[in-house]
This record gives structure tokens, sequence and C-alpha cells, in this order.
């Protein structure tokens, strides 16, 4: 179910490609990201569009709902399972807004899990594979405190307790809830917003979502790791996964991760087979660490620890915008 709801319609004698534009529009004024509500807008003019753009909304029944359906199925190759799934949810929560009585399934869509996440060796090979100061600020951001692309994005140094290291994150649906920085994003953070003079109200990472997201495939690209392993939202899922495997509870891990439901987060609760073959090891097989051990990455969390990348020194009492020479990164 959606989390928030809008005024049903009233005039359903409306024609359905106008009550389409009505509730695109509704959508934006209750704070739904613009990403998300392009995707409203591609699903209902597919669907208006196989219905009928005139047809008044009164008359539109489930039976035109399945025809749709029918012909989104039989062109499948031009839409993935994912996108048939979500589709079918915005077409359902439309017709529900327009008074659409009786049964409208929408298509399951299919259970992956989070198998896709990265290992920390993998985020440290993309840090240390950064060509700019601005590509390792995504990475460590995005790996040490599991935001979604769209909060990074919308992130604005005003957002940024540099001595407390804590962000301020606004998500779904304009929910609040803070996140804190790890070593290394809380001293490239700080070398960036220095180095760039960001002031208060600025975005700290200002580019666009399709260009974060080649950035990273550039960056995958640069440091050995299969494209299609790397996307934002894989290193979310990477955060979750390796919070887990040290030793954070679940409650703890729901509140940084935004998640209304704790049932959401437990879905990060599987076992790869490097845990489970290491588990075994330690049970079975103790002997065995002795010429194949395997030992924790942990240096990515100790400043002090000597890495490739950059370790830019942190001043608790920094904030960027009191000294116009501090902007320009001088000290």
């Amino acid at each position: 179910m959606a989390r928030w709801a809008l005024p049903q319609l009233r005039d359903t004698s409306k024609p359905l490609g106008e009550a389409v534009e009505m509730f695109v529009n509704g959508l934006y004024t209750i704070g739904l990201n613009t990403r998300t509500v392009k995707a409203y807008r591609s699903a209902l003019n597919s669907f208006a569009s196989s219905a009928g753009w005139e047809k008044p909304a009164r008359e539109v029944s489930v039976d035109d709902y399945m025809e749709w359906l029918s012909k989104m199925k039989k062109a499948g190759k031009d839409f993935s399972e994912t996108t048939l799934h979500y589709y079918s949810i915005f077409v359902r929560r439309f017709l529900k807004w327009i008074g659409v009585d009786g049964d409208i399934p929408a298509v399951p869509g299919s259970r992956k899990g989070f198998s896709e996440a990265l290992s920390w060796a993998d985020i440290e090979r993309l840090m240390e594979n950064s060509r700019d100061l601005l590509d390792l600020l995504i990475v460590s951001l995005l790996a040490e405190t599991g935001l979604r692309a769209s909060e990074l994005l919308s992130l604005r140094v005003s957002d940024i307790d540099f001595a407390e290291g804590r962000v301020r994150v606004t998500g779904k649906y304009g929910k609040q809830r803070i996140v804190f920085l790890g070593p290394i994003s809380r001293l490239v953070l700080y070398e960036y917003t220095a180095r760039t003079g960001k002031r208060p109200g600025d975005n700290i990472v200002d580019i666009s979502y399709q260009a974060l997201y080649k950035r990273l495939k550039r960056l995958a690209l640069k440091a050995g790791i299969p494209q299609e392993k790397v996307r934002p939202h894989i290193l979310r899922h990477t955060f979750a996964t390796e919070a887990l495997r040290r030793g954070m509870n679940m409650s703890a891990l729901q509140k940084l991760l935004g998640h209304n439901d704790i049932k959401v987060t437990q879905l990060y609760l599987h076992l790869t087979m490097d845990d489970v073959k290491r588990e075994y090891e330690k049970t079975f097989n103790p002997y065995q660490q002795q010429w194949t051990p395997w030992t924790p990455i942990t240096h990515a969390y100790n400043p002090q620890y000597n890495t490739p990348y950059p370790q830019p020194q942190y001043n608790p009492q920094y904030q960027p915008w009191i000294n116009p020479n501090t902007r320009r990164g001088k000290r």
C-alpha cells in the first residue's frame, strides 16, 4: 500500500486523459520525487493509450485494466518483469483513485533478494581508483551511510553537522532521518566542501542521476569490477549487508536505512556462500585458517590507515561558509 493518499476524483465524467493529468499533478503536490512521478506518468500514459484517452473515467473498468495487462505481457521483450510489476501497481492505484471497484491484481514482482551486494574489498577498489575527489565522495557516502541516490543528490551543505559527523536526510514521502558519516566520507566531505566553496544552501553533489550512474560505471571499469554489478542502489545494499556482518542490530539498521517496516530490513539477513564457507571452516576445519586465512577488512574504518586514496585532516570546528579563505581550501 502507498503511504500517501490523494482526495478521490469527484467528477468522474472527465476524460481519462484529463484524469491522468490531475493524478500526476497531485503526486507532485504531495512531495513524490520527480523520478517516481515520471514513472507513474509513463505507466498511466500506457494504460490510457490502451483504454482510450477520451473515455470517461466513470466507464473505465477492471476489464480495461486486464486488457492492458495482456497487451503489456505480449510486448514482454520491451518491458522487464520488474517494470511490468511496478506499472501494474501504479495503474492499480490510479484506478482506485478514479473509483474503479473490483479485484485489480498486480503483476507479481521477482524476488531476487539482495545478493547483488558488493564485497567491502570491491568498495575499497572503487575508492582507490577514484579519478577525482567527487568520485571518492560519491562512493564513500553511499557505501558508509546507505543513502539512496535521490537522497545523496538532494543533500545540502546545511544538512551536514561536520562536528558531530551527522547528516539530516529527507527520504521517501518527505520523511526525515539522521545518518552518520563514516571516517572516509567525513574526511572527504570536509575536503570537498572546502575546495569547492560550497555554501549552506548548495547541493553537495550537484549532478544529475544519469551523471551519477555513468560515473559509477566508469569507475567500475577502471577498478576492474563488472559494470553490471555497480549501480547506486547496489552500494546501499552493500552498506546494509556489511553493517549486519559487522554486528549492527536490526533496529539500528532499520533507522539508518529509513525503512518503515522492519520486515524490509530483514531481507538483508541472507547468507552468501562465502559466509557459509567461513562459518563451516571456523567450526569444522579451524586449522585451515593457518594457511588460507580470512582477514576482515577493517582498515577502511580507520582514518590512520595508510591508504592510497586521499586522507584529508579533519578539523571538528570547520564550517565551510564561515571563513571565505577556507572555502578555497586555504588553511
